[in-house]
């Protein structure tokens, strides 16, 4: 939650986090699962014994392979941002210790295909997140969207993490509230689905 609620409070810093992000989490998860293969987990409930003896070192590597990557983006990020990336301070190198990068050692080994695209669709879902919350917190805090006047500020305590927090309390409400939605119509039209097939059957029977 750090880079959401510490530093995505522009639409400017929510742009340059999810560019860190994007570099950094899918070449870290494939660098991660090939050199994890040194220390494989084989089952869903590993021994104590096993968790002893493998757990560190997986969580060495998972770290450790996503600071190589870092120090591989971090100039490609220097060369979008310049200046503007030290805004982001600690916050951007501590992204090596992400959980969303290295909750995986304690699991069982994953394939490259799915290190590959659930690490493309978590980056796809937090990046957007990320510049959403950006955008959401500029607009509420100084009434501007990447420096553009478009009102009068609204909230502006939603440039602290305190707002950070209640501004992505509510994003993650109406998420949810819209998703919740959206599984009820899908049930509706899966269960009219079912009648209507059920009908046809019965008048195909008489």
């Amino acid at each position: 939650l750090a880079p959401l609620v510490v530093l995505a409070t522009t639409a400017h810093n929510g742009v340059m986090l999810a560019a860190a992000v994007t570099l950094l989490l899918v070449p870290s998860r494939v660098l991660a699962c090939l050199l994890s293969r040194l220390f494989p987990l084989n089952s869903e409930n590993p021994t104590p014994e096993e968790l002893q003896k493998k757990l560190l070192p997986r969580a060495l590597v998972y770290s450790l392979s996503a600071s190589v990557v870092y120090l591989a983006a971090y100039p490609i990020l220097n060369a979008m941002f310049g200046t503007s990336l030290l805004t982001l301070g600690i916050y951007l190198p501590l992204l090596v210790v992400e959980p969303l990068l290295t909750y995986r050692f304690g699991r069982v080994q994953e394939t490259l295909h799915k290190a590959v695209s659930k690490g493309l669709r978590i980056t796809v879902g937090y990046a957007l997140l990320l510049v959403l919350l950006g955008c959401v917190r500029e607009w509420l805090a100084a009434g501007t969207m990447f420096g553009v006047v478009v009102s009068r500020p609204v909230l502006p305590m939603a440039s602290m993490p305190a707002g950070g927090f209640i501004v992505l309390g509510v994003l993650c409400a109406v998420w949810r509230a819209l998703a919740a939605r959206r599984k009820a119509y899908l049930v509706r039209e899966a269960r009219s689905l079912v009648d209507v097939h059920a009908q046809k059957e019965a008048d195909g029977e008489q």
